[in-house]
Order: C-alpha cells, then sequence, then structure tokens
C-alpha cells in the first residue's frame, strides 16, 4: 500500500524544512524529502543556505575578520601580536564543524516534531505524488498537499568551466585550503562581494569582473557609493562593465580572458570564483504530466499564496519568484503550511530585508530613492552618519551611514538603507516599523539606549523632519 501523509515537503532547505516543522507543528503528518549530501558524503538537511552558502559563509567571514582586525586595527586599541598568522586549514574546519551541528539540529528538530526525513530524489508525478529515488531503490507515495522547496543552483557562463579546484562556484570557494595570492571573481553580488571580502582579508589580491555598469545595482546609490568607496580601501578591484569571455588552466593557474570599452585582453589567477548568480532548482524536479508550469524564467508559476497551477501542489523559496533569501523561503515555507492547516498565513514581499556581510555590512528594506522617483512618489530623505555615533567611533568602526525615505504626506517609513556596522541587526526595526505601517516620526519619537549603533536609526528619523541634534540638518 502507498504510503500517504498530509504533507510531503520536497527540499530540505531553509524553506522545506521549516515548512515541514511548521506542518507537523500543526497537526499535519509530514514527509521532507531531500537528496542534498553533506561534505562527508552523507545525507545533510539545510540546504544551500546551512551547508555550502549562508551558515558557512558567515564562519569564514568572522575568522578572516578577525585575523584583519589583528592585523590592522586592535593597535588603535593599544592591543599589539607578534606576527599574527591564520591557519586556513583549521578556519575551514571550524566551519565545517558549525555546518555539521546545525544540519544534525535540524534532524533533531525533525524527531522531535515526528517529521518523517527521507533521503531520496523527489519527482512530482501527479495525482498528489511524489516518486522517490534511492540509488536502484523506487518507489511512490502520496500527499493531500504537496509543497515544492528544492531551491537553487548556480548559473554557469560559457567557456568558464567549474572544476571546484582551480575554477570554483561558491561550493569550491568556501574550501580553498591555501589562501591563494591572486583570485579572480566574476561578479560582484553578494556571493562575490563576501567571498572577496574573506580571501582578501587573508592576503589575496582581489579583482572582481562585474558586468554592469554599477555596483550593487539593487540597493541604494547613495549605500552603493559608500560601499564602493570602503570597497576600495580594502583593495579589491572591482572593474564595472567587463566581461569575461573565457577561462582555461594554464600551467597549474587560471588564465581568464575579457573585455572591457571593445577590448580584450588576458589576465592570470591562482583562483578563479564565479559567482554570476543562481537559477531554480527544477532539474528532474516534475514530471511532463504533473500540471505544474514554468514561468519564462524557468521558475514555477505561482500565485501570491504559493498555489501553483496543480491543485494542492505549492511552491516556496528560490524556485518561485521574488528575492532569493533564506528567510523569505523560511517565511513563505510558514505561510503555506499555515495555508493548508486552514489558517491565513501571511507574508509582505515588502518588507524582506536584504543583508550583504561585507565590512562595513549593508542592509536594506523596501523601496530604494531612485524607485520612489521612477514611481512618482513625493518623499522626504532622512541620513545620518555613523562617524557621529560615539559607540561606532568607540568600535572603531565608523564608517557608513543609516539613510530614511518617508513618504512626504504621511510620513509613512517607504523605505531604510544602512551601511555600517551590525547593520544586519539594526534593520529590524525599520522592518517593524513598515510592517507596521509606521511613520519615521514613530522611530524618531522612541527612545534608544545610549550608547549604541541604533542612535544613528534614530537620528536618521529625526533628520527626516529635517531635527536631527548631532549633524547639522
Amino acid at each position: 500500500m502507498t504510503e500517504q501523509y498530509d504533507v510531503i515537503v520536497i527540499g530540505g532547505g531553509p524553506g522545506g524544512y521549516v515548512a515541514a516543522i511548521r506542518a507537523a507543528q500543526l497537526g499535519l503528518s509530514t514527509m521532507c524529502v531531500d537528496n542534498n549530501l553533506g561534505k562527508d558524503g552523507k545525507p545533510a538537511l539545510g540546504g544551500t543556505c546551512l551547508n555550502v552558502g549562508c551558515i558557512p559563509s558567515k564562519a569564514l567571514l568572522d575568522s578572516s575578520k578577525n585575523y584583519a582586525h589583528m592585523l590592522h586595527d586592535y593597535k588603535n586599541h593599544g592591543i599589539s601580536f607578534d606576527n599574527a598568522q591564520i591557519d586556513v586549514t583549521t578556519m575551514i574546519a571550524r566551519k565545517d564543524k558549525i555546518v555539521r551541528q546545525f544540519t544534525g539540529g535540524i534532524a533533531g528538530l525533525f524527531k522531535a516534531n515526528k517529521v518523517k526525513a527521507i533521503h531520496a530524489k523527489g519527482t512530482l508525478v501527479g495525482n498528489n505524488q511524489v516518486k522517490l529515488t534511492q540509488g536502484d531503490k523506487v518507489k511512490t507515495v502520496t500527499a493531500k498537499n504537496i509543497i515544492i522547496a528544492t531551491g537553487s543552483v548556480p548559473f554557469s557562463i560559457p567557456n568558464v568551466e567549474i572544476d571546484n579546484k582551480l575554477i570554483v562556484d561558491n561550493e569550491g570557494a568556501l574550501n580553498i585550503e591555501e589562501t591563494p595570492k591572486k583570485l579572480g571573481i566574476i561578479g560582484a553580488g553578494v556571493i562575490g562581494l563576501e567571498m572577496a571580502s574573506v580571501w582578501g582579508r587573508l592576503g589575496s589580491e582581489i579583482v572582481i569582473f562585474e558586468a554592469m555598469d554599477s555596483l550593487l545595482a539593487a540597493a541604494d546609490s547613495d549605500i552603493a557609493k559608500v560601499a564602493g568607496r570602503e570597497f576600495k580601501k580594502q583593495k579589491m578591484d572591482i572593474r564595472l562593465k567587463t566581461f569575461v569571455k573565457a577561462a582555461k588552466i594554464i600551467d597549474n593557474q587560471v588564465e581568464v580572458t575579457f573585455e572591457k570599452n571593445g577590448e580584450q585582453a588576458t589576465e592570470i589567477f591562482d583562483k578563479l570564483l564565479v559567482a554570476v548568480g543562481r537559477k531554480a532548482q527544477t532539474n528532474g524536479l516534475l514530471d511532463a504530466n504533473c500540471g505544474v508550469e514554468l514561468t519564462d524564467r524557468g521558475l514555477i508559476q505561482v500565485n501570491d499564496l504559493c498555489q501553483t497551477t496543480a491543485a494542492n501542489i505549492w511552491a516556496i523559496g528560490d524556485v518561485v519568484r521574488g528575492p532569493m533569501l533564506a528567510h523569505k523561503a523560511s517565511e513563505e515555507g510558514i505561510a503555506v503550511a499555515e495555508r493548508i492547516a486552514g489558517q491565513h498565513g501571511h507574508i509582505d514581499f515588502n518588507t524582506v530585508p536584504w543583508v550583504i556581510y561585507t565590512e562595513p555590512e549593508i542592509s536594506w528594506v523596501g523601496k530604494t530613492e531612485q524607485q520612489l522617483k521612477d514611481e512618482g512618489i513625493a518623499y522626504n530623505v532622512g541620513t545620518f552618519p555613523f562617524a557621529a555615533i560615539g559607540r561606532a567611533v568607540a568600535m572603531n568602526q565608523p564608517e557608513g551611514m543609516v539613510k530614511l525615505l518617508a513618504d512626504k504626506e504621511t510620513d509613512t517609513l517607504l523605505g531604510a538603507h544602512i551601511i555600517g556596522a551590525n547593520a544586519s541587526e539594526l534593520i529590524a526595526e525599520c522592518v517593524v516599523t513598515m510592517e507596521f505601517q509606521g511613520c519615521a516620526e514613530d522611530l524618531a519619537r522612541i527612545i534608544h539606549a545610549h550608547p549604541t549603533l541604533s542612535e544613528a536609526v534614530h537620528e536618521a528619523a529625526l533628520s527626516v523632519d529635517k531635527r536631527a541634534i548631532h549633524k547639522m540638518n
């Protein structure tokens, strides 16, 4: 007899495993199907984010940041070191240990919530059935509802073949065993900039090839300008409007052919990272008769409730429209599980925060100033520099600013943009304000503890009405 469940989730990443846990919490019999293998070749839940994305990259960023501060910053505090060194092998091992800890943690949560986990390739075959392939073994299971959460995979580019030894993708960049003298990176997006930060701090010469004519096009232009200046200080050579045409391995190095201003040139690197974005993972996922349709971009077609074109089949995360962010996938997973259970699952795509974990950190939520101009929305702007914040200066991290955008008539907060220390944490109060349709005035009236970095948000809110205390308005 075919196994039957209330919910089957295909994919064990931050969207899938969270959806499975929430469904089980709501009393639904739940199976999660995932075919990911960890670095040790064993089944590993958590998807790209936990295994080769968000978590391991932050572990390396933290290690490299500590090393860089030892070399360059601690002397300002009166702290000195003799011949500071870093053991890359130990750094990578620490990262791997953290990943194992959290993948095991998800398995424990599944057990506690009575989610059945199975390591297999899941294929949607129609009639609310999923075909499970485990090597030579194949069986079919059935569910009243199926949630697709298969995530995304890296894009490739022509004439650049990834071997994850000399030419690497984001996974290979997390496992480099020795600091390359010269690291080339294709793409100045989140992955490219974060990996540039890791290996640049450890001593690599960094060259980034970016096809677009501006840095961080998705961010507010004022924030992008500050970021560009800071990255230049960190000796990142970011080459805009530069197109990589080919890469080949010669004498255990990588020769990159690129074009800028209509002229071609070549350059030699010890390693090359390809970080040109990601695409939905649908390979082998959908049987021809399953009823689920794709968009022109290869994403699974869904409505505002994450329902696909097939009855009782849902899709969330990187495999559908919207930003490819782990927290967006998780919230969609919770919302879908609650909708399946008859509740009102909610997610507001206008209040999804973005973060880039460079130094300084970059975060934003809502509209940029250019978007407001393009949409013809009248607005007021408030800004405040971290250089005028006592805590930031005491931390020796005065770089950056907060920029708030509020509706000119109603003062409703429309966008918040931060570059500076702990920007990833500071954005949260702006998200809360926007979620509750709050105003810049609300942020301005809230008492912020002194001395804290959050005072920059407070002062920026005051600046919207030209009444900031610690700067000329």
